[in-house]
């Protein structure tokens, strides 16, 4: 009997070169005659379900569907056999190819006008002029002889042309990109430059260290938090921060026009601020500018006893009540957001990564806090139960026993987003219970029935929540005396906080506005990670 092969399912079958016989069948018909056909004529198949029959012919059908199958296997065989080829032809013209382009020698021509050394975003008053331009390889195509460079500086793109002999150098063969992209179909800027001379000053390695084989937009988000400074260089991560720069130079715009001075207060403190030692804020300090500098504010990193870090800006404003601590609130943000919009350089970064970007309709919607207790419990959003030491109650099943909010919860950001959501549009809440928020916040008068409560507001942006958080701040010493003792907290080492109200006290009140969450709502970024430079978080502190 033949033993071309022995059987098409079987325990120790293997469809591999060289097999065929009782100890070492195939697995499949198919395989069989596609490994015997080109070099065996006239054999005979035989196959057996399993080691408990004998081995037997196959029928009639199918013996004519492993055939046809076959003719795949010696379809796809050739294919192969076909590429293989054209990679080792290729791979011998490259190799050529490179042989000769070490013997071409890029000389610029001392015959030319010399050049202006020019940044890529000022060269539009430099068209039809000789320029020389430095900046790293943003994206190559290839086009027959001609090779198409986009290059970046940090100001902007331009694509340059390679022709004849600039294209033919070593350098213009073995050129590796370094950054992510997308493709775009315009030259950037509306214009390109011409190259008669260029040269490589820091090369980018190829093969395995490839930067594309490094990082893509497909990558894994612990990746892209490992490689963060080389995910900067892409498009959209570095339109991020160029956005986040001119926000900034729009809120320090904004508050110049509104009389405030910017000032630096200190990062290192030894206070205990918002319920013990677990946020470090500027707030304290801004205070004590108020009699001699006036409305002040300032740009600092904040940062939580759980290793996170953040930027907050922080405002202080005398002579003024808890209405137009919102009002101005409001102002700062409309008239930031509408100066980014009239430049056209801010305003092309929104469009970008945000096309259905909407200016906040004014004025902002303001809600108290026990109507909002009212609102959620109307469209049954709830919240998880609590134990008297704050833990989550599960059921039976381990999943989260879930109750209706009751006046004295603090609202959690995730109802609170999905209110704000809802309803669509930015909204003050205001009025928290005092015993919910830090012992320094002015009280409002005392209902009939309701909970003490604060002059104190959050203002709550559709897709990301909570961006400010303000208050009006006791201006009574007597009072922020008897907040000391209420909150256990020794008054002595805030002696110079508490002379404030000593020296020439006034109504006054501030917020903190979180950079990163502004930044996220104005470019409809998934996460705040994403509008930090390197941003950090319990466990992430590198690079």
């Amino acid at each position: 009997m033949p033993y071309s092969s022995r059987l098409a399912k079987s325990e120790n079958g293997v469809d591999a070169p060289d097999r065929g016989t009782i100890d070492q069948p195939y697995q499949t018909l198919a395989f069989a005659i596609f490994s015997t056909a080109r070099t065996e004529t006239d054999t005979t198949y035989y196959i057996r379900k399993n080691a408990e029959v004998e081995y037997d012919a196959p029928t009639q059908s199918a013996t004519k569907k492993a055939k046809k199958d076959a003719q795949g296997l010696e379809k796809k065989r050739l294919k192969a056999e076909a590429e293989e080829k054209e990679a080792r032809e290729r791979q011998e013209r490259r190799e050529k190819r490179l042989e000769e382009s070490r013997k071409v020698v890029l000389d610029e021509d001392p015959s030319l006008p010399k050049p202006t050394k020019s940044k890529i975003v000022n060269l539009t008053g430099l068209r039809d002029q000789r320029v020389r331009v430095s900046g790293w390889v943003h994206r190559r195509r290839d086009q027959q002889e001609i090779m198409f460079i986009v290059l970046r500086d940090g100001t902007g793109y331009l694509q340059a042309v390679l022709t004849g002999q600039t294209n033919k150098t070593y350098d213009a063969i073995t050129l590796q990109l370094e950054a992510l992209f997308p493709e775009g179909q315009k030259a950037p800027g509306g214009h390109e430059l011409v190259v008669d001379y260029w040269k490589v000053l820091g090369a980018a390695p190829g093969a395995d260290d490839a930067f594309t084989n490094k990082l893509n937009e497909q990558s894994d988000p612990s990746i892209l938090a490992d490689l963060r400074h080389l995910v900067l260089r892409g498009e959209t991560a570095s339109n991020v921060l160029r956005l986040r720069s001119a926000l900034l130079s729009a809120f320090r715009a904004s508050y110049t026009a509104h009389d405030l001075l910017e000032v630096t207060p200190p990062c290192l403190v030894q206070t205990q601020v918002e319920g013990g030692a677990t946020l470090f804020n500027s707030q304290l300090y801004l205070e004590t500018c108020l009699p001699s500098l006036g409305d002040v504010f300032c740009v600092q990193e904040s940062f939580r006893a759980e290793n996170s870090e953040y930027t907050h800006l922080e405002a202080e404003l005398a002579f003024i009540n808890f209405d137009d601590l919102m009002t101005h609130i409001e102002a700062i943000i409309c008239e930031t957001v509408d100066k980014l919009l009239a430049d056209p350089s801010s305003a092309t970064l929104i469009k970008s990564l945000n096309p259905n970007f909407t200016t906040p309709a004014r004025p902002f919607k303001r809600m108290s806090y026990l109507d909002a207790i009212e609102w959620l419990n109307e469209h049954g959003i709830q919240r998880e139960a609590e134990d008297a030491d704050g833990n989550a109650i599960k059921d039976a099943e381990g999943k989260a026993v879930m109750v209706s909010h009751a006046i004295g919860d603090d609202i959690a950001e995730a109802a609170e987003r999905q209110m704000t959501d809802i309803i669509g549009t930015p909204i003050f809440l205001y009025g928290f219970p005092a015993e919910l928020k830090a012992f320094y916040m002015k009280k409002m008068p005392k209902g009939e029935n309701g909970p003490v409560c604060t002059e104190s507001c959050d203002l709550l942006m559709p897709g990301v929540g909570e961006i400010v958080g303000g208050s009006m701040r006791i201006s009574d010493m007597e009072e922020l005396l008897a907040a000391y003792k209420r909150e256990g907290i020794d008054p002595t080492p805030y002696f110079w906080f508490t002379d404030q109200r000593k020296y020439g006290t006034c109504e006054h009140g501030g917020y903190g506005l979180g950079v990163e969450r502004f930044l996220a709502w104005l470019a409809n970024r998934y996460t705040v990670r994403e509008c930090s430079l390197y941003p950090r978080w319990p466990g992430r502190a590198t690079p």
